[in-house]
């Protein structure tokens, strides 16, 4: 009996003991339900260079299609498949025979025309003489100068001949029209050709420099074009620098300079075409590459930057921040950005000065609710020691 008085006891002091340690922690647990800490960092206002990442085709400077202006069948063809070819080179030669048989009968033909003129000419100088002392009649004197004038007509026709049957004997010799990389012959020797026949012989592209192809929005283009009218953008030189990136992500070596824009807006994509001139020694960027390109557009003043990790974007692609408000309330804020730099946004509405984007602690948090903020520096000051 005595044992089961002091069991008695035991129980009921450690019963009491877990109803008080139970009260203690319902005690704490409204202070324990404060306020919860988020991170924070300040919008940054700097004047930032503008550089728009963009698409961008290869295209070369110059294309040259060779055709022949003569017919006739080929005998040699005096080029390597995809070598420099330099401006008059000869690319193939036509069989020559029948255009040196024309020049020989046009040189024959102006030196008939010739004699033909020197007979009129000697006529009509002695009738000349004569008709003062009413030998001949007027009448005779004036055939004879009309057939002087048809003689030296003739001498001109048959220069005009001796001309074109000399520049068709030329253009058996078909010769590069620029310098440039020449691309795989589309006719072998032996083969017929027609004068400036549809299909042509082979294709010079000069690709040193080379023309970079840009499509950009039109919206985009209009707000850089409204920006630079208020004085928001100032452009740091006259000529835009154009950077490539290769489609094997890696760096080109050489920059360029944006030529000019196309006047009217392409009606299927909405955008504009931008041309930029780049440099291409080793030839490494040929016709038709996908390049990305990264132009700079001038110098931003007084921009407004928010850090990357406090920006997200809803399934509706709208850019979203919540940003600590009146009271410490947390607010969310629609963006419109448009570029990153570095690890931050470039933010062109949504967000002003002295405004502070929370960064960490955003699952804990939704819009409305009080928060204790702690700034980025002193949360990494503290993880720090």
């Amino acid at each position: 009996m005595l044992r089961f008085r002091k069991f008695s006891s035991v129980l009921a002091a450690v019963t009491l003991g877990y109803f008080l340690a139970g009260c203690e922690q319902d005690t704490a647990a409204p202070g324990a339900r404060g306020a919860p800490e988020v991170v924070v960092a300040d919008v940054v206002v700097a004047d930032v260079p503008l550089i728009v990442e963009l698409p961008g085709r290869v295209a070369p400077l110059r294309v040259a299609q060779v055709r022949p202006q003569v017919g006739g069948i080929v005998n040699k063809r005096l080029f390597d498949e995809g070598s420099q070819v330099t401006t008059g080179q000869q690319l193939y030669q036509i069989e020559d025979a029948l255009y040196r048989a024309s020049v020989e009968s046009a040189k024959a033909e102006l030196a008939r025309s010739e004699a033909v003129q020197a007979k009129a000419r000697l006529r009509e100088q002695r009738l000349i003489k004569l008709i003062h002392t009413k030998v001949v009649s007027q009448e005779d004197y004036d055939l004879a100068n009309a057939e002087l004038r048809e003689a030296e007509a003739g001498v001109a026709a048959a220069k005009a001949g001796l001309t074109v049957a000399n520049i068709d004997l030329a253009y058996t010799r078909i010769v590069a029209p620029i310098s440039g990389r020449i691309g795989k012959s589309f006719i072998t020797e032996g083969a017929l050709m027609e004068a400036e026949q549809e299909n042509e012989l082979a294709v010079i592209q000069q690709i040193d420099p080379v023309f970079v192809d840009i499509a950009q929005s039109s919206t985009e283009m209009l707000r850089l074009k409204r920006e630079q009218a208020s004085g928001r953008l100032v452009r740091s030189t006259e000529a835009m620098t154009l950077r490539l990136v290769l489609d094997d992500g890696s760096d080109y070596e050489h920059t360029g300079t944006l030529e000019f824009s196309e006047v009217s807006v392409d009606e299927s994509t909405s955008s504009v075409t931008l041309r930029g001139v780049v440099p291409n020694p080793e030839h490494l960027l040929l016709p038709g590459m996908f390049v990305r390109t990264y132009l700079e557009q001038g110098i931003r003043k007084a921009s407004i930057l928010a850090p990357q990790r406090g920006v997200t974007y809803d399934y509706a692609g709208q850019a979203t921040a919540m940003v600590v408000g009146k009271d410490n309330k947390a607010e969310l804020r629609e963006l419109k950005t448009a570029q990153a730099i570095g690890d931050q946004w470039l933010v062109l509405s949504g967000l002003d000065v002295g405004d502070r984007v929370i960064v960490e602690g955003l699952q804990k948090i939704k819009p409305g609710v009080e928060v204790n903020p702690v700034n980025a520096s002193e949360s990494s000051s503290a993880a720090t020691e």
